[in-house]
């Protein structure tokens, strides 16, 4: 079975930077999508970014220009680098992923357990 772990949440002061990291463990044979969201109390879970098996990018309105998501794939990785953060960020962040599990097609579509990320006024 596949498990996926962040790290890197913190608090930091408005206009700092964090970078989060997402790790997956397991018998993974490929990346189709790994991505960033997250979910304030109260509220639905917001797409952050998501890097699709094109490699293009896409990122929500929100944090366009501030945030840049990238992947290693020989560490089975996904990382957000967050710039210019605004009290606004404040959420726990959840890391998201489709791999493949063999070469016949078989998936798994699953989520970590997020880390908190704080931003001060």
């Amino acid at each position: 079975q596949v498990q996926l772990v962040e790290s890197g949440g913190g608090l930091v002061q408005a206009g700092g930077s964090l970078r989060l990291s997402c790790a997956a463990s397991g018998t993974i044979t490929s990346i189709n999508e790994m991505a960033w969201y997250r979910q304030t109390p109260g509220k639905e879970r917001e797409l952050v970014a998501v890097l699709t098996n094109t490699g293009v990018p896409d990122y929500g309105d929100s944090v366009k220009g501030r945030f840049t998501i990238s992947r290693d794939d020989a560490k089975k990785s996904v990382y957000l680098q967050m710039n210019s953060l605004k009290p606004e960020d404040t959420s726990v962040y959840y890391c998201n992923a489709l791999v493949g599990l063999d070469l016949l097609g078989t998936t798994w579509h699953g989520w970590g357990q997020g880390t908190q990320v704080t931003v001060s006024s």
